[in-house]
C-alpha cells in the first residue's frame, strides 16, 4: 500500500516562509519523480513543482520558479518544498504525488500521477 502524507502547511503572511514535508511509503520511489502540486477553491489542481528521486533533476511552474525549492532525502523517502517569499495566490491545499509504472516523462500533468497525499492546507495572510 503506497502512502503520502504531507505535513508543514499552515497561516503565515504574505512575504514569509513555510516548509512542506511528503513522507513516502509502502514501495520504492527510486525511479521516479514526486511531484508538488495546489489547488485553490475553485480553481483546478496545478503543478508547483517536481524533483527525480535520482539524479536530483527539478522543474517548477513559473510561479514557483526563484520563490519555491523541492528537495529530497532518499534515506527518508521524504520530499520537501521550501516556499519563501509567499503570496496571496499562494494559498491553496498543497498536495504531493507520486507516479506508477505507466508514468510517461509529463511530470507537470496531474493525470500521471497514482498515488496522492492527503493535502495540507496553506493559507497566505496580508
Amino acid at each position: 500500500q503506497v502512502q503520502l502524507v504531507e505535513s508543514g502547511g499552515g497561516l503565515v503572511q504574505a512575504g514569509g516562509s513555510l516548509r512542506l514535508s511528503c513522507a513516502a511509503s509502502g514501495r520504492t520511489f527510486s525511479r521516479y519523480v514526486m511531484g508538488w502540486f495546489r489547488q485553490a477553491p475553485g480553481k483546478e489542481r496545478e503543478f508547483v513543482a517536481a524533483i527525480k528521486w535520482s539524479g536530483a533533476s527539478t522543474f517548477y511552474a513559473d510561479s514557483a520558479k526563484g520563490r519555491f525549492t523541492i528537495s529530497r532525502d532518499n534515506a527518508k523517502n521524504t520530499v520537501y518544498l521550501q516556499m519563501d517569499s509567499l503570496k496571496l495566490e499562494d494559498t491553496a491545499v498543497y498536495y504531493c504525488a507520486a507516479p506508477d509504472t505507466d508514468y510517461s516523462g509529463s511530470y507537470y500533468l496531474p493525470g500521471e500521477y497514482t498515488y496522492w497525499g492527503q493535502g495540507t492546507q496553506v493559507t497566505v495572510s496580508s
